[in-house]
């Protein structure tokens, strides 16, 4: 088959309120070569620092997003992107009031196996 139809993301279970809609990638699709996920972060919100194997690209839709990444601080808003490096010491959070809403795309696809998350 020359294509990939998908129609509907698997939603990633998660316990922080963090909503993961996966449209692409190795849950969703079996796609490892990338994936594609849309995400809203409620007030409040952060991850452990993490030292991931993939590029992962951001694209902020509304609200804002705190990024430290090896070690220095970054603030995105709405309509703003970034590409986070392999390798690089990174920890996402949204200390803001209201949530954020982004896209986020990891090449190669976002993995438990490859996020290496700082404590798991």
């Amino acid at each position: 088959m020359p294509y990939i139809l998908n129609h509907m993301p698997f939603v990633v279970p998660t316990t922080d309120g963090k909503v993961i809609k996966e449209f692409v990638g190795l849950a969703s699709t079996k796609t490892d070569g990338f994936s594609i996920a849309a995400m809203e972060a409620p007030p409040g919100w952060s991850e452990p620092h993490q030292t991931p194997e993939f590029d992962e690209i951001t694209i902020v839709i509304s609200g804002k997003k705190h990024f430290e990444i090896d070690g220095e601080e970054i603030v995105l808003a709405a309509g703003q992107c970034i590409v986070v490096l392999a390798g690089s010491r990174v920890r996402y959070a949204n200390p803001f009031a209201e949530p954020t809403t982004y896209w986020s795309i990891c090449m190669p696809a976002f993995s438990l196996a490859r996020v290496h998350r700082d404590g798991f």
